[in-house]
């Protein structure tokens, strides 16, 4: 890539990664995307520590809301062929093109809505296409400038016109990229690979979505994941702080955008409004996900769909990169209610402990602790809202009452909450237990370690929970930290929730050690979770804690493992104090 040398090295050691399997290549605020034809079987070849033959077909997607890939196919084949009608295969892949058979030609984007592809050299060529109905087309090269524009529809139609301006929309995407890379976290050496490929996917992830004008949401993938998840930009934010602090706000804007009436924060903003209550959901899912087996709540009442509250917490982290103050005041205004509704709208039997009514507001939704009746009363709930409201008090008296609510009221409600949470110790088993509609959870799962997060543990406690952290019966297993423990009956290496690890949690995990006056194991469990996204090959959705491999139902180049990696990278890098 031309100029700015800086940039230009950070998007080369992204294109590194660019696989066209596990990552696809795209454009910042497109819903374009484009693998290689076999991206399973490579993206295994790959997962083993193989290297699979080059690409001589790709195929093209668009990126939508609640959909698969499969479901979204544009393009089934996309070839490059020589005068006699030989595939040419795939030889580079950068950030701004995707480059053919040593550079005979290019692909690229003409815009956000098109792709690009043009001869670069004197031999003739060919671009060929196979659509999802079978129709096949073929468009001729005529050597060094030819091009062909192939321009995508809302209908997933393909328009192919020639095209004079190849040259001028590679340059054009590529002055994208480098603006963006121009924004990534410089780290030390042996995390900085990895930390541009996890600022290519965060660039890579940048939707629009309409009805929310100009706004650029941070998905946590576009490979099915194409809204903005409350939790999901909680995380995102804290690695776009790093470099990109405006758009970090921007994802914590979006996520406080549509409170309900009483303060509830929805759970998903996506292009077509919000997910906020069962009756969001389709028919089906309502049927099977609604308040079953509750002998508390209502069972014919929607039921209020959010996230774990976590939102003081994020915009603490954001404000730390850049501090706003009239902004932080608007935003504490909407985080103040949406903390008051978990109490008022979420104590389901009005104990004084808020549950989870809902698994899809844990954010853990295969957690088993969730296999019985609900409401939850869960350990990583009561962390969470004890944490709130210690930071909501020290954001008051940083910003103003007005917004924030009393300091003083903040503190006695996490006192409160502290004391109805360590009833949910276990001496004897030495653990947080949940419960399902009062009754105890036996499943040793990661919301217990939540607790570390407020701080204020008593050292008994504390001294168990390090000891499980340490135990490789359960929870020191090869890649840590599992979801369950591996002693426990739920455990699955592979399953959503059930023993694979995810990096928001050891994030949080890492968070609650140095809370808690343990920054040497925190330290050691940030060195250990960046090891794992290195070692897995990248920022995957969740990873096997035996092999430390992306878990094979797992989605690739997401999201909230990127920037949280960025995070960690960072932390990790700044000089000791």
């Amino acid at each position: 890539m031309s100029g700015r040398p800086d940039a230009a090295r950070l998007a080369g050691l992204a294109g590194a990664h660019l696989d066209l399997a596990r990552a696809p290549f795209t454009l910042p605020r497109s819903r374009v995307l484009v693998f290689r034809v076999d991206r399973e079987a490579a993206a295994d070849a790959l997962g083993e520590g193989g290297a699979p033959a080059p690409a001589t077909a790709l195929r093209v997607h668009t990126s939508e809301y609640e959909r698969g890939l499969d479901e979204c196919r544009v393009l089934d084949e996309l070839r490059v062929l020589d005068a006699s009608g030989e595939p040419l295969p795939v030889t580079g892949v950068l950030p701004h093109a995707i480059e053919f058979g040593g550079g005979a030609a290019t692909l690229g984007f003409a815009g956000p809505t098109a792709l690009t592809a043009g001869a670069a050299g004197d031999a003739p060529l060919f671009l060929e296409w196979l659509r999802p109905d079978g129709g096949r087309e073929r468009r001729g090269l005529e050597g060094s400038g030819d091009a062909v524009r192939l321009s995508v529809g809302a209908d997933r139609g393909v328009l192919a016109e020639a095209s004079a301006t190849h040259g001028a929309e590679l340059a054009e995407s590529e002055a994208v990229w480098l603006d963006w890379f121009e924004k990534c976290p410089v780290v030390r050496p042996e995390l900085q690979s990895m930390a541009a490929f996890c600022w290519w996917v965060l660039g890579a992830n940048v939707v629009e979505l309409p009805g929310l004008g100009a706004a650029r949401g941070v998905v946590p993938s576009k490979i099915g994941y194409v809204g903005v998840w409350q939790w999901d930009a909680y995380f995102i934010a804290l690695g776009l702080r790093h470099g990109d602090p405006a758009l970090a706000r921007e994802q914590l804007e979006i996520a406080f955008r549509f409170p309900a009436a009483d303060g509830q924060l929805p759970d998903v903003v996506h292009e077509e409004g919000v997910l906020a209550t069962s009756d969001d959901l389709p028919q089906a899912d309502r049927d099977r996900l609604r308040r079953a087996g509750s002998d508390i709540a209502d069972p014919d009442a929607p039921v209020p769909l959010t996230k774990p509250p976590l939102a003081a917490w994020a915009l603490a982290k954001v404000l730390e990169a850049e501090d706003r103050p009239e902004w932080a005041r608007e935003q504490l205004a909407v985080i103040r209610r949406s903390q008051d509704w978990w109490f008022a709208g979420s104590d389901l039997d009005g104990d004084g402990m808020p549950e989870y009514g809902h698994p899809y507001s844990s954010g853990l939704d295969d957690s088993p602790i969730f296999d019985g009746p609900l409401p939850t009363t869960a350990p990583d709930l009561g962390a969470y809202l004890v944490l709130q409201d210690l930071e909501l008090a020290r954001l008051a008296e940083r910003y103003g009452a007005d917004a924030a609510g009393d300091p003083a009221a903040h503190r006695d409600r996490a006192a409160a909450t502290m004391r109805r949470l360590l009833e949910l110790w276990e001496p004897e088993s030495g653990r947080f237990t949940a419960r399902a509609a009062g009754e105890r959870v036996a499943s040793d799962a990661i919301v217990g370690f939540m607790p570390l997060l407020t701080g204020e543990l008593p050292a008994p406690v504390l001294a168990a929970l390090e000891a499980a952290l340490a135990d490789p019966a359960r929870y020191a297993t090869p890649w840590a930290v599992p979801t369950v423990s591996a002693a426990d009956p739920d455990f699955s290496p592979e399953r959503m929730w059930r023993g694979p690890v995810w990096v928001n949690t050891n994030r949080l995990i890492v968070e609650g050690l140095q809370r808690s006056g343990r920054p040497e194991l925190a330290r050691e469990l940030a060195e250990r979770t960046a090891a794992l996204v290195v070692h897995g090959g990248g920022p995957h959705e969740y990873f096997n804690p035996e092999t430390g491999r992306k878990a094979r139902t797992a989605t690739t180049a997401f999201g909230w493992s990127a920037a949280l990696f960025l995070d960690l990278a960072v932390e990790l890098s700044a000089p000791a104090t």
